[in-house]
């Protein structure tokens, strides 16, 4: 059963739109919404969530729609973004009153459990808490009422290693009973390489691929070789050639047929150097 379905979003503004942005996102699975800066991400989430009104398209949450129900709409949705969008000068008994007051669900004995789990300090202003502090406590926010997709804009930016660590296990521990599901937008790829079960690709406002990782690393192999190797015949079987004076690199097709010269290298690429090579092959 699709969790989130994303149907025809489109958003116009002077130098830049948004164009009929679709996909489908199981319950249970994690998705990588990746792109270039620009290249409209975070105009896609801002849609999802209506902080802006798309022009044309909706989307829906298990079924429901914002104009079905704004309130469960909104309810059924967690957002944590690269900055807190709390006040600093507010405390944790702020949050509490705010989060009662804005979410039917809102649980302040489980956001209680969550602060003292995590040691965030009830009495100091937020402007004081370091940028981990301030990623646990918009987590305890979402994990305390009884959202069903999670959306991250950028969140693991500027996290150490260890806290990078534990909030991929909070995604993990989030779908999975099976009934929740995440949207993540990022440029760490490494994250996505890790927990991801699918891909959104986006440029220029555009889909350029979205399917399952796995068939989307299964799709190419990553080639390697001297430069005497880059014949006219093998560039036009390549995507997005990378040339340096001691050789080249580029994506190769596993269904393009036929068989690769022999002295090249050929690997099992990650995300982020599929990713590269196609903005090279747009360019």
């Amino acid at each position: 059963m699709n969790l989130l379905e994303v149907r025809g979003l489109s958003k116009a503004y002077r130098a830049f739109s948004l164009q009929s942005i679709r996909f489908a996102l199981p319950a249970g699975y994690i998705m990588g919404y990746i792109g270039q800066n620009g290249a409209g991400k975070t105009t896609t989430l801002n849609a999802i969530t209506h902080l802006i009104v798309p022009d044309e398209g909706d989307a829906a949450i298990d079924g429901v729609t914002f104009e079905d129900d704004p309130v469960a709409y909104r309810d059924s949705i967690g957002y944590i973004g690269d900055a807190s969008y709390f006040p600093g000068t507010m405390r944790l008994s702020d949050i509490k009153t705010i989060l009662r007051d804005f979410y039917p669900s809102f649980r302040p004995d489980r956001f209680d459990g969550y602060v003292e789990r995590w040691q965030l300090p009830p009495k100091e202003k937020l402007k004081n808490y370091s940028r981990g502090m301030k990623v646990k406590l918009m987590f305890a926010a979402v994990l305390s009422r009884n959202t069903k997709l999670l959306i991250l804009d950028e969140a693991t930016n500027g996290l150490d290693p260890v806290m990078r660590r534990d909030v991929l296990r909070l995604l993990q521990d989030y779908i999975a009973d099976g009934t929740r599901s995440v949207l993540f937008s990022t440029h760490i790829m490494e994250d996505l390489q890790d927990i991801a079960d699918y891909i959104f690709f986006i440029e220029n406002g555009r889909e350029v691929l979205f399917e399952t990782k796995d068939e989307l690393l299964e799709r190419y192999l990553l080639v390697k070789g001297g430069p005497d190797m880059l014949t006219d015949a093998l560039r036009a079987r390549l995507i997005g050639v990378e040339e340096q004076a001691f050789g080249f690199s580029a994506l190769f097709p596993t269904d393009a047929g036929g068989t690769l010269p022999p002295g090249l290298i050929a690997e099992t690429p990650t995300i982020d150097q599929i990713v590269v090579h196609m903005i090279e092959e747009a360019r």
